[in-house]
């Protein structure tokens, strides 16, 4: 069908009738957006000549990336993460913001909750007999250059089976294992005692690796640990790390690998004295530098769902 009725007064009047966009009532902001996205996808049908077969397809596959609970994993598998991501970059390079920690995506995986202690936590709640001890240290500093006290650091990661708590299909770890809070003293320093974490892959039968097959994609991240830090009079930060040496880092289904933030690992002895499961450890330091205020207000937070427990 090589029709095109996209500019007709029809379909014109029809685009505006379903959106409300000229009605006095309602919210004017999502009227605005609903009109324009369904503007675009009528243009696109006209455009790529989308079949009512393809159509329907597409409203099957929203059906069951809803069910699936995985709107928020293909939004990062797809870029639009790592898009907005790069839109906050030229924001504050157009306000001259530079110099703090590379932000890069949250992802789908954060939970809310996590008891917050002084300086130190050790987070390996759960044993897990394929992981090895790891230690992530580093300090909080602001625009300045200096110490930041009571931030809160704030930081989750998989398992050795590439599997988040509260999130386990498998059931097997409690809410907070594998993650933390700690509050900054006066020198600025956090710690996280854990275990070293290994990559994911998407749920192999999952809305999200469905349509990754179809377009020929992986559905993989590397070895990785989330971050958020939070700091009066600072914007709260979202990064994470991606752990040295994993062959996946510059091949991420999710777009978050950054240059600066791919850590040495090193090994350290002397494990047992700090109450990890073995002396033998690795060690990763990741300094956290925070921005100011842009007119006093954090242009970086972002509201969106986010699954919460009680520790």
């Amino acid at each position: 069908m090589s029709v095109k009725v996209f500019e007709t007064q029809e379909v014109q009047d029809l685009l505006k009738a379903a959106t409300n966009i000229d009605g006095s009532n309602g919210n004017a902001r999502l009227k605005q957006l609903v009109h324009r996205l369904l503007g675009d996808l009528f243009k696109a049908i006209d455009d790529l000549d989308i079949t009512p077969d393809e159509i329907w397809a597409g409203i099957n596959y929203l059906n069951k990336l809803g069910q699936d609970g995985e709107a928020a994993l293909l939004a990062a598998g797809l870029g639009l993460e790592k898009y907005l991501d790069i839109r906050m970059d030229a924001a504050d390079k157009a306000v001259g913001i530079d110099g703090g920690t590379p932000r890069t995506i949250e992802g789908p995986l954060y939970v809310a909750g996590a008891p917050v202690r002084d300086g130190v936590s050790r987070i390996d709640l759960d044993a897990d007999t394929d992981a090895g001890p790891l230690v992530i240290r580093g300090t909080v500093a602001g625009p300045d250059g200096k110490p930041v006290a009571g931030a809160v650091v704030e930081c989750w990661h998989a398992n050795s089976k590439g599997f988040y708590s509260h999130f386990d299909p498998t059931g097997a770890q409690s809410d907070f294992n594998l993650r933390g809070a700690v509050k900054t003293g006066a020198d600025g320093k956090y710690e996280f005692r854990t275990l070293m974490p290994v990559g994911y892959g998407c749920p192999p039968q999952g809305a999200t690796q469905q349509l990754l097959d179809a377009i020929a994609r992986h559905g993989n991240r590397p070895a990785h640990v989330h971050f958020f830090v939070t700091s009066d009079g600072h914007r709260k930060l979202t990064t994470q790390f991606n752990i040295e040496g994993d062959p996946l880092i510059w091949d991420d289904f999710a777009y978050a690998t950054r240059e600066e933030l791919i850590p040495p690992v090193t090994e350290q002895a002397g494990g047992t004295a700090l109450g990890l499961k073995a002396d033998a450890y690795k060690d990763i330091e990741f300094n956290l530098k925070l921005t100011p205020l842009v007119g006093g207000k954090d242009n970086q937070l972002v509201n969106r769902l986010r699954a919460s427990a009680t520790a």
